[in-house]
C-alpha cells in the first residue's frame, strides 16, 4: 500500500484457486452383442445414399467431415416431400428394431428366470444336508 491507494496483484501473485474435486468415474456396463442396434434416423439413411453419388461425382475429396457437411447442406435444402422416403425407410427400420427389441427382451427374460430357478434350487439342496462334527 502506497499513499494509501492498493497495489492490483499481478498474475503472479494472484490467490491460488482451490483444486477441484474431481466426480468419480462411472464404470460402463457391459453391453450384450446380441442386443439389436438402434436404427439409423432418415438423415443417416439420405446420407448412406448421398455419399455413394457425392464420392462417384467428387472422386478428390477424401474427407469424411467434407462429406458430411455437404450432406448436411443438401439435406437442409431439401423440402418436406422430398425427404418423406427417407422418413418412411426410417419409420420402417424403427418398426424392425421394435420387433427385434421385443423378442430380445423376452428372449432375457426367460434366460434370467431360468437362472434365478437354479439358484433357489441349489439354496434349498443346502437346508435338506445333514452336518456331521466328529
Amino acid at each position: 500500500i502506497r499513499n494509501g491507494k492498493k497495489k492490483a496483484l499481478s498474475v503472479k501473485e494472484t490467490k491460488p484457486k482451490a483444486a477441484k474435486a474431481k466426480k468419480p468415474v462411472k464404470a460402463k456396463g457391459k453391453k450384450d452383442p446380441n442386443q439389436p442396434k438402434k436404427p439409423a434416423t432418415a438423415f443417416f439413411i439420405f446420407l448412406e445414399e448421398f455419399r455413394q453419388t457425392y464420392k462417384k461425382d467428387h472422386p478428390d475429396v477424401k474427407g469424411v467431415a467434407a462429406i458430411g457437411k455437404a450432406g448436411g447442406d443438401m439435406w437442409k435444402s431439401l423440402s418436406d416431400k422430398e425427404k418423406e422416403p427417407y422418413h418412411a425407410k426410417a419409420a420402417k427400420r424403427k418398426a424392425d428394431y421394435d420387433k427385434d427389441l421385443e423378442a430380445y427382451n423376452k428372449k432375457k427374460e426367460d434366460g434370467s428366470a431360468g437362472e434365478s430357478e437354479v439358484k433357489s434350487k441349489s439354496a434349498g439342496n443346502d437346508d435338506d444336508e445333514e452336518v456331521c462334527f466328529l
